[in-house]
């Protein structure tokens, strides 16, 4: 499909698609009693905890993040939408005209202090007793205790999985999103290596990845690369802060980069992939580049509708007990093989103590899956790939050559 320089001067998804999420969250509050709930999300600057307000009205702030406290405002950067039965949702944020063109909603309400205005609302609809509260992994104590203090008589009940639960299986036109997010991404992770596998500086390789995503009319969180074998080529990135380096590699160095944010919509997707430096990789090389994939393979050959995320996780545990055989740093910091992807990372996990045995993959849920792996005399490699859950197994979105040689 055409995608280059795409625009969407009137916002992305149909407004029929925020009706229907509308929808899907009012029937997941009916379900857990809750007459009304507030969402809290913060998008200015921000990208991980602006998931559910979002998803329901593609509102972001213009502001560049949170700034400090001033007599003349408070909390901005946070925005909120109150979900209530029989009305269109109400959004509270900071941006004081509103283009409607862009963004769903009901009412909207700008305002320098998202806690006041919110509170005013409640207040203005006489609610008392149990209100749902998504978002407390968002908004900082002292907003929450602002806000209980302006509005006695609400019992809040903290429920942040409430929207998640509805964003977990993509709509058709989610998906169609995303299959156009691959191809954004694969054009730029294939010049980011091939830039790399020419020995160009790392900050040069990452550029041209960048420019990619950029003129597509994407945008990124990092583009981390690391090569070599030294004490230093365990970590995830070379620097950081940035993630690359204003050097480059040597040729035999191994290397591993990934590409990864919210590229297309807010969306998120993090392929990640590792090659030698001018190819040619030595026996020892091959081996760590092939047996760490191997990892990642073992989830997209095992993933498919109904199946246990538990059963996926014990066909992987068999391949890494043949595999692993060395302490790798970025395995213990992301001690998963995968997770679901959605505004960033999603339920489930592919982690045997992040899920139950009652968690199964479903028809269209996007998820990764992940592999690191080190050898010591040798290198770290690292692997991932984004595919869409189907009934007979995945859609693989990141078409990005795995082997380069």
């Amino acid at each position: 499909m055409a995608i280059e320089r795409q625009n969407y001067p009137d916002g992305y998804f149909p407004k029929s698609e925020y009706r229907a999420r509308w929808r899907k969250a009012l029937k997941a509050m009916k379900e857990k009693n809750y007459d009304i709930a507030i969402v809290w999300g913060k998008t200015a600057g921000h990208y991980e905890r602006a998931h559910e307000t979002l998803w329901l009205t593609n509102y972001w702030s213009e502001h560049s993040g949170q700034e400090p406290d001033a007599p003349v405002w408070n909390a901005r950067g946070f925005c909120c939408v109150i979900l209530e039965p029989g009305k269109e949702p109400e959004l509270h944020g900071d941006t004081n005209n509103l283009r409607r063109k862009m963004v769903s909603c009901g009412r909207y309400y700008y305002s320098d202090d998202p806690i006041e205005s919110v509170a005013k609302s409640l207040k203005r609809r006489k609610v008392q007793g149990k209100v749902a509260f998504v978002g407390s992994d968002a908004l900082p104590i002292k907003y929450g205790d602002q806000l209980r203090e302006a509005t006695p008589g609400i019992d809040y009940v903290f429920d942040d999985d409430l929207i998640r639960e509805c964003r977990r299986i993509k709509s058709p036109r989610e998906l169609d999103m995303y299959r156009e997010m691959g191809e954004i991404v694969d054009s730029a992770l294939y010049r980011l290596c091939d830039s790399l596998y020419a020995g160009k500086v790392a900050a040069e390789a990452a550029a041209e990845a960048a420019h990619e995503i950029v003129r597509r009319g994407g945008f990124y969180l990092r583009i981390p690369i690391n090569f070599g074998k030294d004490k230093d080529s365990i970590y995830f990135e070379r620097d950081n802060m940035y993630g690359t380096a204003q050097y480059a590699p040597t040729k035999g160095d191994m290397i591993r980069t990934w590409i990864y944010g919210p590229v297309h919509q807010g969306y998120w997707i993090d392929p990640g992939r590792s090659l030698i430096c001018g190819g040619n990789p030595t026996k020892e090389q091959r081996s760590l580049l092939e047996d760490s994939y191997a990892v990642t393979a073992a989830v997209m050959d095992n993933v498919k509708h109904g199946r246990r995320v538990l059963d996926v996780i014990d066909k992987v545990d068999a391949v890494k007990k043949k595999v692993v055989k060395e302490y790798d740093h970025s395995a213990e910091q992301w001690p998963y093989n995968g997770h679901g992807t959605g505004n960033m990372y999603e339920h489930p996990m592919i982690e045997r103590n992040c899920v139950t045995k009652k968690d199964k993959f479903e028809e269209g849920m996007v998820c990764s899956a992940e592999s690191f792996m080190t050898r010591k005399g040798v290198g770290s490699a690292g692997w991932e790939q984004n595919y869409i859950v189907t009934k007979t197994g995945i859609e693989l979105l990141t078409k990005t050559p795995v082997f380069w040689y």
